[in-house]
C-alpha cells in the first residue's frame, strides 16, 4: 500500500490526514526530514506559509524537501503548498521566505487580498471528467489564496479563474509530470 506524507508543521494538515483516512489511504506525518524517507508522495497543505517555513527552517526540512520534490515522486500543495513548491514568489514579506521549488511557475501570495476577500467559485475542470468521469466542474474556494501568475512550457494548464478587472489573469495549473498536482 502507498504511504502519503502530510507536511505537519502547520495549517490544514489534520483535515488532509482525515481525508486519506476516509478513503482508506495510509498517511504519516511529517515533521522531520527522516519521515520522508518511507513515502511514496507528499501532501503540502494550506497554512501560513512564513510560519510554516520558519518552522521547517528550525527542523532543517528544506533540503530534505527540495530532494523528495527533485526525485519526481508526487507532491500536492495547496495554498500555502503551492508558496513552498513556486520555484519564485512575488507579494512576500520583506525579506521573502525561503521556498522548495519544483514547480515551474511563479505565484503571488495573498493575491486576492485579506479573508474579507475570501470567496468560493465553480471551475471549469474538463480533463477532470475525460480522465475521471462525472462532472466538470470543480468547486474552488480561496481564502487568502495566492495566485500563478507565470507557468513554464511544460506545465499543463487546467483551469483559468477569472478575476477582477484590476487584477492581472491568473492561472490554476496542472504539473505535466506528475500525478495531479491540482493547485488552487
Amino acid at each position: 500500500m502507498a504511504v502519503v506524507g502530510v507536511l505537519a508543521l502547520q495549517g490544514s494538515y489534520n483535515e488532509h490526514m482525515a481525508a486519506l483516512r476516509r478513503i482508506g489511504v495510509k498517511g504519516v506525518e511529517v515533521r522531520k526530514p527522516e519521515q520522508l524517507l518511507g513515502i511514496d508522495s507528499l501532501i503540502i497543505p494550506g497554512g501560513e506559509s512564513t510560519t510554516m517555513a520558519k518552522l521547517a527552517n528550525y527542523h532543517n526540512l528544506f533540503p530534505a524537501l527540495r530532494e523528495f520534490v527533485g526525485g519526481g515522486k508526487p507532491v500536492w500543495g495547496t495554498c500555502a503548498g503551492l508558496i513552498f513548491l513556486a520555484n519564485k514568489a512575488v507579494g512576500q514579506k520583506t525579506g521573502g521566505q525561503e521556498l522548495v521549488g519544483g514547480l515551474d511557475c511563479t505565484v503571488h501570495r495573498n493575491f486576492f487580498g485579506s479573508q474579507l476577500q475570501s470567496f468560493e467559485t465553480e471551475l471549469s475542470v474538463p480533463k477532470l471528467s475525460e480522465k475521471e468521469g462525472g462532472n466538470d466542474t470543480c468547486r474552488g474556494v480561496f481564502i487568502r489564496a495566492p495566485a500563478i501568475l507565470e507557468v513554464g512550457p511544460d506545465v499543463e494548464i487546467l483551469a483559468d479563474c477569472p478575476v477582477p478587472v484590476d487584477r492581472p489573469s491568473i492561472t490554476i495549473s496542472f504539473g505535466e509530470g506528475t500525478e495531479f498536482l491540482l493547485v488552487l
